[in-house]
């Protein structure tokens, strides 16, 4: 994730080729000894970390989902006592960080979800529900007016808006990292205060 400042282990360098690697060529496309040389390390090798490319996409998908719930409880612990919309703010911004710096995963989700095996794809699904029971959570202080279904949609639709990050183009051809970052962000709340402004009733 982009908070991370220490140097990655040959473990999660194998990882970050094979994302990029799957993303761009899919997963069959894709062969051992290839994911092996964008790391400098034989193919044979990556069966020291690894049991093979199932092994591999499980890890980044269940992987990316559990950070992403573990780091959206971090930031409401971090917030105790903070007012609802800055935390709602730093929910949406720590999932920009995903959206912005791990696009090949959300292109892996779209794409290979289904290959994982069952009980990994429901385990993805589970860390799943509860990052988005989360943040339902904290957008329904912000707008109390929204029934929890209708702050449910809003979530996922707004994730909606965030992870289309992988079709806006090449990194080099956005406008910078900190413009596209505000750029999503104000479209995020602004998402968020449609569906506040059309719950209420048009006397209030």
């Amino acid at each position: 994730m982009a908070t991370r400042t220490d140097a990655p282990t040959r473990r999660e360098q194998i990882l970050k080729e094979a994302a990029r690697l799957f993303a761009e060529r899919g997963f069959h496309g894709v062969g051992v000894d290839e994911i092996g040389a964008a790391v400098g390390i034989s193919g044979p090798g990556l069966y020291r970390h690894f049991a093979g490319k199932d092994a591999m996409l499980a890890e980044l998908l269940v992987g990316i989902s559990g950070r992403l719930l573990t780091g959206a409880k971090r930031r409401l612990a971090e917030a105790d006592g903070v007012p609802a919309e800055e935390v709602l703010d730093s929910l949406i911004e720590g999932h920009i960080d995903f959206a912005l710096d791990d696009r090949p995963l959300i292109t892996l989700h779209d794409r290979e979800l289904d290959r994982l095996r069952d009980s990994d794809r429901k385990l993805v699904r589970q860390l799943q529900r509860q990052y988005v029971e989360l943040w339902v959570e904290v957008v329904r202080r912000v707008y109390p007016e929204l029934t929890e279904p209708t702050a449910r949609s809003a979530v996922h639709s707004v994730f909606g808006l965030l992870n289309s990050t992988p079709h806006l183009g090449r990194p080099g051809a956005l406008p910078g990292r900190g413009t596209t970052a505000g750029l999503l962000h104000r479209m995020a709340r602004g998402a968020f205060g449609a569906a506040g402004d059309g719950a209420r009733s048009p006397g209030e």
